[in-house]
């Protein structure tokens, strides 16, 4: 490659797999909440990497790990174990319900682990007929094959060949239905105590209720998929602390790294020991370097100083949209927990969410899309009310931008 190539979107075209469509800003900075693109241009990041830079750019923790553990051990395989991943182990399970964690370096990898387990443990306890897992409509679990195809959205695992089959989708929040579909076939039941990329859609506590009676019932394990709620985002540790029922298997990944890629699948020891060694693994889980920030990230944000934080900050994001919409009308309502926030579009601007991440962009503000009507919000755990009040003027500007066309 020439070194004066210009390195900008076309380059993109040039050679990278076109399943991405990045805009044409190119950030190159961030610090904090604010991200600066080629040209020196500010925006104010209400993405969060989609809700992964939970600590904002370029925290100096994190930085700092970053460094110190740069400069003693990188990579082992996992024929031997590691310092960093004992301490994070360590803390995950003193802060949960878990007795034992899984590392991995993804959502996806995360839940597929969750789900093998799953499989594993009902084949071991009961049998070979206990193999159905149910799901929910409009679920994301990831993009490998198996969790895609738990996931309940047919247009992402389609055109791929046969699916993984014994899954059953639901409705989500549909107590009935979820109650004529358990049955003792039922290996686990698996859902997001938030839903996130399916528009930002929270779990009902009768719903949650009747998924642990449920599976307590037929002896399934409730798994929850906490990839993008988990590390703070709702204001607790994790979201399931905010509910009356306790899961057997979590997932989290985005945050636990800070933009650093990790993920882990924590459970009880009960379940663990179904994972016999050889079952599963992981070349680049629990390396030393992505535990290390792993560390300061739970050194952070499991404190009260930040997760009260968190939920002062989103009545400040949700009154400030609700405020914007007094003027222009163009939301039905504001939903969500913490800083995982949607503005979900009314009847007169269906399907254009992606107008209002395009108009907020050329205003200097980085937000999100949860599907073609709700305008996803997922900012740093710890972004300065300063940061909040601009980037709503900015957000402002953008839904007057598209009020007035």
């Amino acid at each position: 490659m020439s070194v004066d190539m210009k390195l900008d979107r076309a380059q993109f075209d040039a050679v990278m797999v076109p399943n991405y469509a990045p805009a044409a800003v190119i950030p190159v900075r961030g610090e904090g909440s604010r991200v600066w693109d080629q040209e020196g241009n500010e925006f104010i990041d209400f993405a969060g990497g989609i809700a992964v830079n939970c600590l904002g750019h370029c925290h100096p923790a994190l930085v700092n790990a970053l460094k110190t553990q740069g400069e003693k051990l990188w990579h082992l395989s996992n024929v031997m174990t590691n310092e960093p991943a004992l301490e994070l182990a360590t803390k995950l399970v003193n802060s949960t319900f878990a007795d034992k964690v899984y590392f991995a370096n993804s959502g996806a990898e995360a839940n597929e682990a969750a789900l093998k387990l799953a499989r594993r443990y009902a084949l071991e306890k009961h049998g070979v007929e206990k193999d159905e897992i149910i799901a929910f409509d409009k679920a994301f679990h990831g993009r490998t094959f198996f969790t895609v195809s738990v996931g309940g959205q047919a247009a992402y695992s389609d055109g791929f060949g046969p699916k993984p089959q014994s899954i059953t989708h639901l409705p989500f929040n549909d107590v009935a239905a979820l109650e004529a579909a358990v049955t003792d076939r039922t290996c686990a039941i698996m859902l997001e105590p938030l839903q996130g990329e399916g528009g930002i859609i929270d779990a009902d506590p009768a719903f949650l209720k009747a998924v642990r009676e449920l599976a307590n019932k037929h002896n399934a394990l409730v798994i929850f998929d906490e990839v993008q709620t988990g590390v703070g985002r709702t204001g607790e540790l994790y979201a399931y602390m905010g509910t009356e029922i306790v899961p057997d298997i979590l997932t989290t990944a985005k945050a636990l790294g800070g933009g650093f890629p990790i993920a882990a699948m924590l459970t009880t020891a009960e379940i663990a020991e179904h994972l016999k060694v050889g079952t599963h693994g992981s070349t680049y889980g629990g390396n030393p370097l992505a535990c290390a920030i792993g560390n300061a990230v739970l050194d952070v944000v499991n404190t009260p100083e930040v997760l009260d934080g968190v939920k002062h900050r989103e009545q400040l994001l949700r009154d400030g949209l609700n405020k914007i919409n007094e003027k222009y009308h163009v939301f039905s309502e504001v939903r969500g927990k913490g800083l995982l926030l949607g503005a979900v579009l009314n009847e007169q601007y269906q399907g254009r969410s992606r107008d209002f991440l395009v108009a907020s962009v050329a205003e200097g503000l980085m937000s999100l899309m949860a599907g073609a009507n709700v305008v996803r919000f997922a900012p740093s755990l710890m972004i300065p009310e300063a940061d909040i009040a601009e980037g709503l003027a900015r957000f402002e500007r953008a839904v007057a931008s598209i009020a007035a066309a």
